[in-house]
């Protein structure tokens, strides 16, 4: 018998439920020292399907203790995603610090039909039971399947902000002063991508707050907020570049001013799994720069440190084509980290427990063929590459997920995959001339669900 979260291809430190199927992380929000994870969840099944929201509480984002599901499909319809927030000075009406959650009610799988609409629910127990507002919804439909409202207060104008799907590459801004009662205001375009936005202030290098408005693709603009009118300084940039990234949000109310993301791992493959689909690891979100020339960056939060059991670490080495630099381990979830210098070398090949992450210096593009593809991400098959002599390189690997980070997390794609036979589980080859690896770190990780 198979021990619970001990099965073949349960991811150890990324989250999963514990049986049946999950997609966008939903309503992130810290509060009394407990980090609050909702799921979209069908819990009938290890498929999509009718919706609830799921549920985890952590004290360290990695591990996790699902809870009972906190909202259920209703004659309203299914319960699609959304966000959370700390009502701090009890603009709602429900009490200080009460969670209130906004959420899509989906009416295409509620008797008779409905399109969809925008609602509400709260907490006065930090999270425990849920409560939805009796005069729900709180904004109606407005055309084709607008969806996935993310709030988040503006505090100098002293107003909750709704950022919310139109169609196509269509969002818009809603703002209230209550939480319950709300006015469209602006449309906002991200040309390529969808669903599930995301709108939160930022600092950048020189201390300036920002805004970042991101779709569920990895699409985002940097720009300024003056609680009306969302101004970008940026054209639309990609924070994800792999083929299985999707639907990120950040958690709100974090503590330190940290804003720090989560996203579904879309289309990964579990067979014969009794759980299907993982969230990424949690990663910490920074500007690089300022102005129009300003980034995002995104790093696995430090949290991720807690879980190093051994550390391997190697200075220098040259390999070749005669000569691969093997990992001096047998475990299966690492964290790696480590420059490459390409040399004169046409391309550098990454194997991890027998699936390859290609890098082609000629092209200065970086693929991983995946087990599992999304058709949401599908268009997604190279990463292009800084044209530099030196690439630092961080890996991310669980039992079923390959997570990269380059040149300090300018550069981040996520990947679900299956492992292939194997000798070794981390080899680095270089089959066309000499490259150099220096400061090499790898650290084995132990499992969330053990330790």
């Amino acid at each position: 018998m198979v021990d619970e979260y001990g099965e073949l291809h349960r991811p150890q430190f990324h989250f999963t439920a514990r049986k049946n199927w999950i997609n966008d992380p939903n309503g992130l929000v810290f509060h009394d020292g407990l980090w609050h994870l909702f799921f979209q969840h069908n819990q009938d099944a290890p498929t999509w399907g009718r919706m609830w929201w799921g549920h985890a509480v952590s004290r360290d984002l990695f591990h996790w203790q699902q809870c009972e599901n906190a909202l259920y499909p209703d004659d309203m319809g299914s319960m699609f995603s959304g966000s959370a927030v700390v009502d701090h000075e009890n603009t709602a009406g429900f009490g200080a610090d009460a969670l209130l959650l906004f959420y899509t009610a989906y009416g295409k799988h509620a008797k008779p039909i409905r399109p969809t609409s925008q609602c509400l629910a709260y907490s006065t127990d930090n999270g425990k039971t849920w409560t939805k507002y009796v005069a729900n919804p709180i904004v109606g439909w407005m055309e084709a399947d607008n969806r996935d409202p993310k709030v988040v207060w503006h505090k100098s104008t002293r107003r909750w902000i709704m950022a919310l799907y139109l169609e196509d590459d269509r969002y818009c801004l809603l703002s209230s002063s209550d939480a319950k009662t709300w006015t469209r205001s602006q449309e906002i375009r991200l040309n390529g991508d969808s669903e599930c936005p995301d709108f939160f202030p930022i600092a950048d290098d020189t201390g300036a707050e920002k805004w970042v408005f991101s779709g569920a693709g990895g699409s985002y603009s940097v720009g300024d907020f003056d609680g009306k009118v969302f101004v970008p300084e940026t054209p639309v940039l990609q924070y994800e570049r792999g083929r299985n990234g999707y639907a990120a949000q950040t958690w709100s109310n974090a503590p330190n001013n940290r804003r720090i993301q989560v996203s579904w791992m879309a289309g990964g493959r579990y067979p014969e799994m009794p759980f299907n689909q993982q969230l990424s690891v949690p990663v910490e979100l920074s500007l690089a720069g300022s102005g129009g020339s300003v980034t995002l960056n995104r790093w696995p939060v430090h949290e991720l440190d807690l879980l190093r059991v051994r550390t391997v670490s190697v200075g220098r080495e040259t390999i070749s084509k005669d000569k691969p630099m093997v990992a001096q381990t047998d475990a299966k979830l690492l964290d790696v980290s480590f420059k490459v210098f390409r040399q004169s070398a046409k391309g550098f090949y990454v194997v991890v427990r027998g699936h390859p992450i290609v890098f082609d210096w000629d092209a200065m593009t970086l693929s991983v063929e995946t087990s599992g593809k999304s058709k949401m991400t599908e268009d997604r098959p190279f990463v292009k590459l800084p044209d530099t002599v030196m690439l630092d390189v961080r890996l991310i690997i669980d039992r079923t997920s390959i997570e990269v980070f380059l040149d300090g997390g300018s550069i981040s794609a996520s990947y679900c995959f299956l492992p292939d036979g194997y000798v070794n589980p981390l080899v680095l080859h270089s089959y066309s001339g000499e490259q150099i690896i220096e400061d090499f770190e790898l650290h084995e990780l132990v499992s969330t669900w053990k330790a």
